[in-house]
């Protein structure tokens, strides 16, 4: 995945992006209601408060859904297929992302299977990528 495009933060994302070159998966919680939210922003998506703060997430979560893709994404060079996931984290919030460290075989990738948190390079970033856990 590494020869994907590369992210541009903004000042809503900064401290997502300086978390995942820390190798920490930061997501945000509102201190109104509680709820963690993700995609970055600078209101809470359940009651819109402004009185949000980051939190490091365990990094853990399970598989909702997949789609394994055989046809490279420019400007990526690599044929190999890629696993394009929607990851639940334990925290509550859905991700798109891709899984890693698995062949792409439907018979390895059972939904609500539980998956960790890695980070890949590209270019001057880290992306949070997710891998089957081991642990489970």
């Amino acid at each position: 995945m590494s020869g994907g495009a590369v992210p541009g933060p903004t000042p809503e994302t900064a401290e997502y992006w300086q978390g995942t070159r820390e190798g920490q998966l930061r997501i945000q919680r509102c201190n109104a209601c509680e709820c963690f939210y993700f995609y970055p922003r600078p209101f809470c998506r359940f009651c819109s408060s402004r009185d949000v703060a980051w939190h490091v997430a365990s990094g853990r979560g399970q598989l909702i859904s997949y789609v394994i893709n055989y046809r490279p994404l420019p400007p990526a060079s690599s044929t190999e297929p890629q696993i394009i996931a929607l990851v639940e984290l334990d925290e509550g919030p859905r991700l798109m992302t891709n899984l890693i460290g698995v062949d792409p075989d439907p018979a390895l990738l059972p939904l609500d299977a539980r998956v960790e948190v890695d980070f890949e390079p590209r270019g001057d970033q880290m992306v949070p990528v997710f891998r089957m856990d081991t642990a489970a």
